[in-house]
C-alpha cells in the first residue's frame, strides 16, 4: 500500500459519543482515541484499535473481519449482527460486554482460537458438574 493509499489513524482524539454510520473505514488505525458510547454501523474490515477506550460502544451491523484490537477496553459494549471473523483480541477488557448474531470463526482472544476457548470451557464445565 503507498502512502497516498494508507488510512490517516486517530492519534489521540477525544471522540466519545460519536456515530458512524454506513461509513467505510476499512483499514483504519485508532490509537489512543477515546470512543466511550461510540455507535459504530460501518464496513472496518482490517481496523486496528490501539490503547482505546471503547466503554459502552455499539457496534450493530457491522464488518470486523481481520481487525485488531490492542489495550482496549470494550466494558460494557454491544455487538450486533456483527462479522467478526479472523478478530484479533489481545488485553482487552470485556467486562459486561454483550456480543448476539456474529460469525466468529477465526476470532482469537489473546492468541487462542475462540473455538478452542469453548472447548476448554466445555470441559471445565463437565468436570465440574459431575
Amino acid at each position: 500500500m503507498s502512502d497516498q493509499e494508507k488510512k490517516p489513524p486517530f492519534d489521540g482524539p477525544q471522540m466519545r459519543g460519536m456515530h458512524y454510520k454506513r461509513a467505510d473505514m476499512t483499514g483504519t488505525h485508532f490509537d489512543g482515541v477515546n470512543l466511550a458510547n461510540a455507535q459504530f454501523h460501518a464496513v472496518m474490515t482490517k481496523a486496528r484499535f490501539t490503547d482505546t477506550n471503547l466503554s459502552e460502544a455499539i457496534f450493530d451491523d457491522i464488518n470486523l473481519a481481520g481487525s485488531h484490537f490492542h489495550n482496549v477496553n470494550l466494558s460494557a459494549a454491544t455487538v450486533n449482527n456483527a462479522n467478526l471473523s479472523g478478530l484479533s483480541l489481545k488485553g482487552v477488557t470485556l467486562a459486561n460486554a454483550n456480543i448476539e448474531d456474529a460469525d466468529l470463526t477465526g476470532m482469537r482472544i489473546n492468541g487462542v482460537l475462540l473455538t478452542d476457548l469453548f472447548l476448554a470451557y466445555e470441559k471445565l464445565k463437565d468436570k465440574y458438574n459431575q
